[in-house]
């Protein structure tokens, strides 16, 4: 299936190196994922905006694989400061040591040839 519309865009912009999401003009609300109305006002004047990248871990779990399949991997939902919640994952930290209301701060990364988000423990 090939992206289009508003999910194109967010494709399209991640593969050139920047994340952004939604903001809904008629009432400020943020608005992911890509739609093309308001989950709030059902507006349709949804502009795409660069969100500060920073979050708190909502929930978490691990799912084990043999090493010889990667190991074991970690799925996190990641509620964004601009008030949406995303799925992906914790990087650069143990799958088991992620914590609900660990900090977080987005970053794009590559898989599999297409790019995605993925986050990174805060210091502090």
């Amino acid at each position: 299936m090939t992206a289009a519309g508003p999910q194109k865009q967010y494709f399209d912009s991640l593969a050139a190196g920047s994340f952004r999401i939604q903001r809904c003009e008629a009432c400020s609300n943020h608005v992911f994922y890509p739609r093309v109305q308001c989950t709030r006002c059902a507006s349709d004047r949804l502009a795409w905006v660069e969100p500060s990248g920073l979050g708190t871990v909502y929930s978490t779990t691990v799912f084990r694989r043999k090493p010889a399949d990667g190991g074991d991997q970690q799925i996190a939902l990641v509620d964004l400061d601009e008030g949406v919640r995303m799925m992906s994952r914790v990087e650069n930290v143990d799958p088991a040591a992620v914590r609900i209301g660990m900090r977080v701060k987005a970053r794009i990364a590559q898989q599999d040839g297409a790019p995605l988000i993925v986050f990174d423990p805060v210091e502090g």
